[in-house]
């Protein structure tokens, strides 16, 4: 019997009140001095405003539509120019007039065109998603009361303040943790297992070991490599693989694409490292306690 199907179980875990996504909730403490009141208010430094940007931010639609008005009233007028100017319609290549309303003409023919490309081609709104699969909180049932809480305190760190819905944590060839979201097995309505032995023998996790640096898939749906990730929800849009030292790797699944920022990633950085410092004690402890469940 493989060791992964008896050390893992499911615990009833209550998590702590979740950290406040709206950081206005903070309570907030603000001194002002008396020589600043008396002047009438704060005078230190205002944030700039860029009025054009904001203007075109707001007006997005007209903005991609300028270009074709601009082009066409351009053209209208060229042609009545044309017409009440009393010169031959025929264009003449002797003529500076008829060279003139030429250059006009592909002048605004190209302004026409240029507002067709902007109106067809817009940026995808990116929007959050909701995970296909099934709530799963299973943990390895041989660790200390110490390390439980440190897995559980990551888990709830980054599902409070980040796009976070998947942690798996798999140290040592063992998972450790599987919590948040995961695909669901068949119509059995169980989560996927992770099978620590297939991952640790995938590209995915070897290219991790090799490069011993973060990795940010920021649209998982582009990655060939995602079907080395069967236990994510089909439809996990980010995935940051963190490595835990020379033993172990954190994969947290996100719901948003590009979802996680540059500090979220610098701080998953930081957590890695607090998790692989606390792992490392019980490295040579938890493998020998599942030999000895078997």
């Amino acid at each position: 019997m493989e060791a992964g199907t008896i050390f893992y179980s499911a615990i009833p875990w209550k998590p702590k009140q979740p950290f406040p996504r709206n950081p206005s909730s903070f309570p907030r403490f603000i001194r002002a001095s008396a020589s600043s009141q008396s002047q009438g208010g704060y005078r230190g430094p205002k944030p700039s405003q860029d009025l054009v940007a904001d203007w075109v931010m707001n007006n997005d639609d007209a903005v991609r539509s300028l270009p074709i008005y601009v082009g066409g009233a351009s053209l209208l007028a060229v042609l009545f120019n044309r017409t009440v100017s009393g010169i031959a319609p025929v264009a003449d290549a002797s003529s500076s007039q008829s060279r003139a309303d030429l250059l006009a003409i592909s002048l605004a023919v190209t302004s026409i065109l240029t507002g067709l490309v902007w109106l067809s081609i817009r940026p995808k709104s990116i929007t959050v998603v909701n995970p296909k699969g099934v709530e799963c909180q299973m943990i390895c049932s041989y660790l200390p009361d110490s390390v439980v809480s440190e897995l559980l305190w990551a888990w709830e760190s980054l599902s409070a303040v980040t796009c976070c819905r998947s942690l798996v944590v798999v140290y040592d060839g063992i998972c450790l943790l599987q919590i948040g979201m995961a695909a669901e097995s068949g119509n059995s309505g169980e989560a996927v297992i992770v099978d620590a032995s297939k991952l640790t023998q995938g590209s995915v996790y070897l290219g991790v070991m090799r490069s011993k640096a973060q990795r940010y898939l920021a649209n998982l749906l582009l990655y060939p490599g995602r079907s080395e990730l069967p236990f994510l929800p089909s439809n996990t849009q980010a995935v940051i693989l963190q490595p835990l030292g020379d033993k172990g790797i954190a994969i947290i699944g996100g719901d948003t694409i590009r979802g996680f920022t540059t500090s979220d990633q610098s701080w998953i950085a930081f957590i890695g490292e607090k998790l692989d410092a606390t792992l490392a004690k019980y490295s040579n402890i938890v493998p020998s306690m599942v030999q000895e469940g078997i």
